[in-house]
Order: C-alpha cells, then structure tokens, then sequence
C-alpha cells in the first residue's frame, strides 16, 4: 500500500520542465545558424531512441535464456 501512495504523490508531483544542453541552446539563439528548433529537438529524440533499443535488446535476450533454462528443466 505504501508503494502505491509513493507512485501516486509522484505521478501528482511531477513537474513539466524545458531543458536543453548549453549547445542546443547556443544553436538555436544564433540568429545566422538557420536551425529551427523542431529540426533540434527531433535529432534529440532520435538519439535517444539507441539507449532504450540496446535496453529492450538485453532484456529480450535474458528473457529468451531464462525461457530456455525453463523449458530444459522441464524435461
């Protein structure tokens, strides 16, 4: 019960921030760089997508060996 309580005031806590690195930000205050900030933050998001990939590729590899160690010691 206390888990959800905690879970609960964080979800109702969190708070919404726009952050961005010192070089995002440098780029996109120039006036002659010529960067539209949608084109920065889609090359943000697109970076990240790689960490969560390599994640959800080692989580699905110990979950097809722990399912092959089940089903060999089920025989």
């Amino acid at each position: 019960m206390k888990n959800v309580v905690y879970v609960l005031m964080l979800l109702f806590t969190a708070v919404s921030v726009n952050a961005q690195c010192a070089m995002c930000r440098a780029a996109l205050e120039s006036s002659d760089s010529g960067i539209k900030p949608e084109a920065v933050n889609d090359g943000i998001v697109y970076l990240m997508i790689f960490p969560y990939l390599l994640v959800a590729l080692v989580a699905y590899a110990i979950y097809r060996l722990l399912k092959k160690k089940k089903q060999a010691q089920e025989n």
